[in-house]
């Protein structure tokens, strides 16, 4: 490695595995290339029969990695499962040059191939002991400082209208294995307006109950979203799922005073905490798996979110209000795989 390291990050064409490889990517000082990987169906075999190879790969994806097998990137920066098989085959082609920060569980085989395997604590796989792998709480995301700052400076002006304190409401929705409810939008709702209407009556002297931002997902259901919306008269500014113009997400989080958000995303609930405001999290147990529920639970304990059934004694209790933020915690691990491997080069 001469100067700085050449970093790959692979792109699985799935934006939720992707982002993550690119929030460690982006919170690292180094520069970095996207590398577009496509797949043939193979690539739905189990691991431990693709190996460490080609196979599952589309024969375009492997001419444009492969055309140069002397410029192999020092780090690949991967997420999920299907890339994991390509990576530890670059690997081997550079004859072990070539270093690999795995996210999320790569399954057994050819686990000490990677330089660093990144696992959330909520799988819960009994792993965390082996010297590679870092056990994180949540999921690497790309809310970062500046991307607040970015935030405030773009969407302070549209929101400052508003009256404080303003609540941001992010709403996820059905998950594979679960199903957002009317009933559920309508205990959410409930949940909100206890919680506007308490902290109304904790700020004597000003009116109004302040402002609530709202924005949906997909997932959420055109009923539920009616009944979000009819349920929330405080709701000021609302972006419902495939409304014109740009998602006001980011302006949410930095702006908000307090955020409320869904617990059926590892994803939004991580973001939520990025922010220094408190956040309450709406956890209703059919709503939630055993594993998010793992998460929330380890959100809880460690002090960074509020469940928002809480009663009013609980919920007036101060929140420490840490932020989270997987991805600087990951790169910090990966700069010090890159001083290891240059120190080593410097010593041939």
């Amino acid at each position: 490695m001469k100067g700085k390291p050449d970093i790959w990050v692979f792109d699985d064409g799935r934006a939720g595995t992707f982002n993550q490889a690119l929030a460690v990517a982006e919170a690292l000082p180094f520069p970095f290339v996207i590398k577009k990987i496509e797949y043939t169906p193979f690539a739905k075999l189990p691991n431990f029969i693709r190996g460490s190879g080609k196979i599952g790969i589309s024969e375009k994806t492997i001419k444009a990695l492969l055309k140069d097998r002397e410029k192999l990137p020092d780090i690949i920066i991967t997420a999920g499962r299907r890339c994991a098989p390509l990576a530890r085959h670059i690997r081997k082609l550079s004859r072990g040059k070539t270093q690999i920060v795995q996210i999320m569980y790569p399954g057994r085989i050819g686990l000490s191939d990677f330089a660093l395997v990144v696992i959330p604590g909520h799988d819960n796989l009994g792993i965390a002991s082996k010297e590679n792998v870092l056990e994180i709480t949540g999921a690497p995301h790309r809310i970062s400082e500046k991307v607040l700052r970015d935030a405030t400076k773009k969407w302070h002006k549209i929101f400052a209208k508003y009256p404080r304190p303003i609540t941001a409401v992010i709403v996820g929705g059905s998950t594979k294995n679960r199903t957002f409810t009317d009933a559920m939008a309508q205990e959410l709702t409930s949940g909100i307006n206890k919680l506007i209407g308490r902290e109304s009556k904790e700020r004597k002297g000003e009116k109004g109950k302040g402002t609530i931002l709202l924005t949906t997902s997909r997932r959420t259901g055109t009923s539920q979203e009616n009944i979000i919306t009819e349920n929330l008269p405080d709701a000021k500014y609302i972006y419902k799922w495939g409304d014109k113009g740009e998602n006001p997400y980011f302006g949410f989080l930095a702006l908000a005073d307090r955020i409320v958000v869904t617990g059926d995303s590892v994803s939004m609930c991580s973001e939520a905490c990025s922010t220094s405001v408190p956040v309450y999290i709406y956890d209703n147990p059919k709503l939630i798996t055993k594993k998010h529920r793992r998460f929330l639970d380890e959100l809880y304990s460690q002090g960074r979110a509020r469940p928002l059934s809480l009663t009013l004694e609980q919920a007036s209790e101060e929140c420490a209000c840490r932020i989270l933020n997987p991805a600087c915690q990951i790169a910090k691990r990966v700069e010090a795989i890159v001083l290891k491997q240059s120190e080593e080069e410097k010593g041939k």
